[in-house]
């Protein structure tokens, strides 16, 4: 019987992950989709990249795979999802409009754990009186502060295919340009590297923290309350 009920609270944690993790990795996609949209290039809608629908963002590598074996391994977990297509040649301004489009996955994700944190701040305050219902709350505001401040800082790294990389791309020289976005091709096996080595936890750490204490200092939650939340998400309690 204690094993069962082990079991099933690691399913409980698994599925309060789940939910904010597919859709911070939807909004993201569909966020450099709109604004591409936006500025002239339709080629993520005329794919059905334009949604909400985590299936069609799902990268079965980079969105279960690698997060699944890190996690296995107990470390710094990253993924990636599968890229929204953006042809540059088809937006109004590539260069400035490219800015854009790459900045708006992580900024979708600043706006989300915002959210999030407004949303572990009503369970708080209904903890007293509805406490099955404020815990649920409570534990899903936590898990999408953390997710969407890991997606968020994680993919500003200055790096080839991140959209940080993209917006360094996009303000570099003419001269430079090129040779920087030659970079891309070993982008990923260095990310990964860095992340088996421990280099990719220790630089995005103290970003993360940052910025789940912009949300949490928005939506006035305790950063005790926040850290009491995902020791439970994370089976420390």
């Amino acid at each position: 019987m204690e094993q069962e009920t082990a079991s099933l609270d690691i399913l409980l944690r698994v599925a309060l992950w789940i939910f904010p993790v597919y859709l911070a990795i939807s909004v993201h996609e569909l966020s450099h989709g709109f604004v591409a949209s936006w500025f002239g290039d339709n080629t993520a809608r005329e794919l059905g990249r334009l949604t909400l629908n985590p299936v069609r963002h799902i990268d079965p590598v980079g969105s279960i795979a690698v997060p699944a074996f890190l996690i296995f391994l107990g470390g710094f977990v990253f993924g990636w999802a599968r890229p929204v297509p953006v042809n540059t040649y088809k937006l109004n301004n590539p260069n400035r409009d490219m800015i854009l489009v790459a900045a708006a996955g992580p900024l979708s994700n600043l706006l989300m754990s915002i959210v999030w944190a407004f949303i572990l701040k009503s369970g708080l305050l209904l903890l007293q009186s509805e406490p099955g219902f404020a815990l649920v709350l409570i534990y899903l505001g936590a898990a999408g502060v953390v997710i969407n401040s890991a997606i968020m800082m994680f993919n500003l790294l200055p790096l080839l295919p991140l959209d940080g990389g993209r917006i360094v791309a996009c303000l570099l020289p003419e001269r430079l340009r090129e040779s920087y976005a030659r970079t891309e091709s070993w982008g990923l096996p260095l990310l990964l590297v860095a992340v088996f080595a421990g280099i990719a936890g220790k630089v995005i750490w103290p970003m993360m923290v940052g910025a789940m204490a912009v949300s949490t200092y928005l939506a006035q939650v305790p950063t005790e309350a926040l850290i009491a939340a995902l020791r439970v998400l994370l089976g420390q309690v």
